[in-house]
């Protein structure tokens, strides 16, 4: 079965992500740690001592190849695809090989930059387009899953 693991501290699409997931019998599990309690109905939570990249590492020891998961974080990202999983941010762009290493140096840039006492813009804010572009796009990436398991599954 495929799962959908969902790096939940600070995630915006939970509820949306499990909506989607639902139509395409996908089990989803929540991470997050002891100070950002997350639940939902019919969904597991699996809640990690607060601590550096305790979620990350949780995660992705739980996770399978094809699986899907959910993360802002880069560096969790990188981890993820290193086991074959498709990763996708909460805006609905998909890390892939391709792009990771672009994005950890953007990663990298940044905090050196912030270390040196200068000053990032945050994130905008939320609109309903940001929803509807990742509900699309994970849809996709749910379509994607799902077709590449049952092709492994007729050739096994």
């Amino acid at each position: 079965m495929i799962q959908l693991l969902i790096d939940a501290d600070a995630c915006p699409v939970i509820d949306l992500a499990l909506s989607v997931s639902s139509q395409y019998k996908i089990k989803p599990i929540l991470f997050c740690d002891t100070s950002h309690r997350i639940e939902r109905d019919n969904v597991i939570t699996i809640v990690v001592p607060k601590g550096p990249d305790s979620v990350d590492f949780k995660l992705v020891n739980s996770l399978s190849k094809n699986d899907i998961v959910i993360t802002g974080d880069y560096g969790l990202a990188a981890m993820c695809l290193a086991k074959g999983a498709f990763v996708v941010d909460h805006n609905g762009r998909e890390m892939t090989a391709d792009n990771i290493d672009q994005l950890l140096a953007f990663r990298y840039e940044s905090a050196k930059f912030r270390r040196a006492g200068g000053r990032t813009k945050g994130p905008k804010k939320r609109t309903e387009e940001n929803n509807i572009a990742f509900k699309k796009f994970f849809q996709q990436i749910c379509e994607r899953a799902v077709k590449l398991k049952g092709e492994m599954n007729n050739n096994a």
